[in-house]
């Protein structure tokens, strides 16, 4: 469990340390897969209406909850602003839809997906709205607006008094926009999302969070395998298949997947893998039976080159036509 600081900034709550992550999941089958991860233990459910299958995991929350596998207070689950409702009249609406999707009176968290603003899409128009401010316009792009970080946060705060969310935070921020954010915030963001993996160890913005209490996710905890299908990575980045991974797995007597996962659930991160397959949903999860020794630890760490996969800077060029760095 990950020790989260509560909304109003003194209760204290916790999160699984151990999630599974719903982006590019099939709508078709996100619901059978969170009944079978439901029933193998799990209770963190990381979930977006940018992933386009918000509506069938309510179905799928549904049918677990009414089967009384586990009851609502037992699950963490977490969703995410969108960028094209960053203006902070759009934000209440957003959670609502999001909400209503999931089947949910509340989330326990809810996060700024990016921090970046985009015009405004209706659900009407489009759901989930994309990067595109139009997709049939002769050159497609993203349509940037300029919103302050303080106006969504202030919205955000608001569904916090409201009773809609338990905790608040940001995803894909680095140190100096969480330091901005925490000098304006009435409420301070609880957790952070960022893509942490061996390859992308990003130990100052850990070592940041712990002293700040911020908890930490990481999101593709495996690194390359989410990307090489999108064109973002290649097969010969996945760390599934290096050398020091597999003599680390061998001499503990588990998977590379299970290491670089206890690798993350042991710098005190939580972590939340994708997969569709029931085997390997068990396999995630067991990492609490078996820990690494420091030196297989610095080892692991020691195999970082600063790659980021998931970065706007490059995806949002070649993907939507629009040079966006978010991190530079």
């Amino acid at each position: 469990m990950i020790r989260v600081g509560g909304a109003d900034n003194t209760s204290v709550t916790h999160m699984p340390s151990v999630g599974l992550g719903l982006w590019k999941v099939d709508p078709a089958s996100v619901g059978e897969l969170i009944h079978e991860a439901i029933s193998v233990g799990y209770r963190h459910l990381d979930s977006a209406a940018d992933y386009g299958n918000e509506a069938e995991v309510g179905k799928g929350i549904e049918r677990v909850l009414a089967s009384n596998l586990c009851h609502r207070e037992d699950l963490w689950v977490t969703s995410k602003l969108w960028n094209t409702f960053h203006e902070s009249k759009y934000v209440r609406s957003a959670i609502e839809k999001t909400l209503r999707d999931l089947q949910l009176d509340y989330l326990d968290s809810y996060l700024i997906h990016f921090p970046i603003s985009l015009a405004y899409v209706s659900p009407e128009t489009r759901y989930p709205p994309g990067w595109f401010f139009d997709p049939d316009a002769q050159s497609p792009s993203m349509r940037a607006i300029k919103i302050p970080i303080a106006e969504t946060w202030g919205a955000m705060e608001e569904l916090v008094d409201a009773g809609l969310v338990r905790t608040i935070g940001v995803c894909n921020f680095g140190v100096s926009l969480v330091r901005d954010l925490q000098a304006i915030a009435r409420i301070q963001p609880s957790s952070l999302q960022v893509e942490m993996h061996p390859r992308l160890t990003q130990e100052k913005l850990l070592r940041f969070c712990d002293q700040e209490g911020i908890a930490v996710t990481a999101f593709s905890p495996l690194g390359a395998p989410s990307y090489v299908s999108l064109g973002m990575a290649k097969e010969g980045d996945s760390l599934l298949k290096h050398e020091r991974i597999i003599e680390i797995a061998d001499a503990v007597g588990r998977t590379p997947a299970q290491v670089l996962l206890r690798w993350g659930v042991q710098r005190g991160t939580a972590v939340i893998p994708k997969t569709s397959q029931p085997k390997r949903l068990a396999e995630n999860i067991a990492l609490f039976d078996f820990s690494l020794s420091a030196e297989q630890m610095l080892i692991i760490d020691g195999l970082n080159e600063n790659r980021r996969f998931n970065d706007p800077g490059d995806f949002c060029e070649q993907a939507f036509n629009t040079f966006f760095p978010i991190y530079e």
